[in-house]
């Protein structure tokens, strides 16, 4: 008699072999798939095992805490003995200031730290348009950061108050019509320089206004001359504005409201206090005009489009330090007897060029990457030129260009340290040349060095990280 059974239950699934799960499939595809990688591998180990063990020493015999690089030395010899080397950290503690904020007054470094805190308030309605949470983490960590800060940098109490109640309207109007934290924005660039240069209040009020006299008449003149003549009318208003009234509209404002800072004068700036002013005002005005310099270099117009390649060629021809150069001894040349050109004004400008160059081939390449059925569907849609670009044309051609224009932001920033070669102390060259200059810590080498780069690391390493965030928030397609 035949029997015959079956299964009523399924087995369960055995676990993979050892050599296809976890770390060792891992490394034997990664590390150990081939004798040429077997070989890399052993020379990659070999490697950080020689820099750990030659490294490790200085970094455990680090010294935080001495008035000059000979005792950091003695105090190194008498705990890991004669012979022995180690990092001299106290150097950092003496001569943070420095690297931060250059020769900026000490009692009033309560100035640059509100507008950095101010800074991330402004830049938070740009980069986290629309996510309500995100903007209350950042003014929620702006307002620690300030609390904080200012009552380590004896800020006066008025200027504290100020500060934490501004962060505070701006935290409550986030969760109300975070919308509105764009006027914010706008407004961010003249409070910054007045907090930073000091001086009358009304000067930046009153600059802002020839922006709002620029939009004025572009506004009742665009309906009856046309679009481009009205910008030209607004720019030639608000230029007479800036050029003939402005001064004496703030002498009146001044003599019948005096409030102002203390003045301090460029020459007082330096460290990263000065690289964040350079870095963040030239990536800021960079991108529109390398937009619009894109745009003209595709443009169908003669003079423009001459003019945009003309532009574009022999800035991106000329190296950086040569218009650094320019700007610190030539271009005073060229300006009226008497005129004094700021000279962190001078390299701004120069440097907002030299990346707004870059950054338009960047872009031009995003243009090119469109199919022609995205300017031939704007046209179907009845779509003028500009609307055509705002609403279809750029947006896809910005997400496309993310990495390359991110990447010209990182590399705008690392060359503000270039601005040593024309006398700004910037923290890599110009300060550390100061601190290896003092007698008590002169010999010292690699940890200015170190400090400097962390910080650079620290701040571009965000850029890249939000770059990636970007796009994939951005990402539409299905690949």
């Amino acid at each position: 008699m035949d029997q015959h059974f079956a299964r009523t239950d399924m087995l369960p699934p055995l676990p993979p072999p050892i050599a296809e799960r976890g770390a060792v499939k891992w490394m034997r595809e990664n590390l150990f798939s081939s004798a040429l990688n077997i070989v890399l591998t052993v020379l990659g180990v070999l490697a950080i095992f020689w820099l750990v063990k030659s490294s490790l020493p200085w970094w455990l015999n680090s010294v935080w805490n001495a008035n000059s690089l000979s005792e950091c030395r003695q105090i190194v010899a008498a705990n890991a003995g004669e012979g022995a080397t180690g990092a001299c950290w106290a150097m950092i503690r003496q001569w943070w200031g420095a690297f931060i904020f250059g020769f900026y007054p000490p009692d009033q470094w309560w100035r640059p730290i509100t507008a950095f805190g101010l800074l991330l308030s402004a830049l938070a309605p740009v980069l986290f348009s629309g996510q309500k949470r995100n903007l209350i983490i950042v003014l929620g960590g702006v307002a620690v950061f300030l609390l904080v800060a200012l009552t380590l940098a004896d800020a006066p109490g008025g200027a504290f108050a100020l500060a934490i109640l501004l962060v505070a309207g701006l935290l409550g109007l986030a969760l109300v019509q975070p919308g509105r934290l764009f006027w914010f924005t706008l407004v961010y660039p003249a409070l910054c320089f007045w907090l930073l240069w000091g001086g009358p209040i009304w000067s930046p009020i009153v600059a802002m206004a020839g922006f709002g006299v620029l939009y004025a008449v572009f506004r009742l003149s665009s309906s009856v001359i046309g679009l481009a003549p009205a910008a030209g009318a607004g720019i030639v208003a608000a230029a007479f504005w800036w050029l003939y009234l402005e001064e004496p509209v703030v002498r009146a404002l001044q003599t019948a409201l005096p409030f102002a800072l203390q003045s301090i004068n460029s020459d007082q700036f330096g460290g990263f206090l000065l690289a964040i002013v350079i870095g963040v005002t030239g990536i800021t005005f960079s991108l529109p005009i390398g937009i619009l310099l894109a745009l003209g270099r595709q443009s169908d117009m003669l003079i423009v489009k001459t003019l945009s390649v003309g532009f574009i060629e022999f800035i991106r021809g000329v190296p950086l330090i040569t218009l650094l150069f320019t700007a610190s001894l030539l271009l005073q040349y060229f300006l009226p007897p008497g005129t004094n050109f700021d000279i962190i004004l001078r390299v701004i400008i120069l440097v907002t060029f030299f990346a707004a160059a870059y950054l338009a081939e960047v872009i031009r390449g995003g243009l090119a990457a469109l199919p022609h059925g995205q300017y031939e569907a704007a046209d179907a849609l009845g779509l003028d030129y500009w609307r055509a670009q705002r609403l279809i044309i750029l947006p896809q051609a910005l997400k496309v260009s993310i990495p390359s224009i991110v990447s010209t932001f990182i590399g705008l920033f690392k060359d503000t340290t270039l601005v040593a070669f024309v006398g700004l102390m910037d923290p890599l060259k110009g300060v550390t040349q100061i601190v290896r200059a003092d007698i008590n810590w002169k010999g010292i080498y690699w940890e200015p060095y170190i400090f400097v780069g962390i910080i650079f690391f620290v701040i571009c390493f965000g850029m890249s990280r939000y770059s990636m965030y970007l796009e994939r928030k951005l990402k539409t397609d299905h690949r």
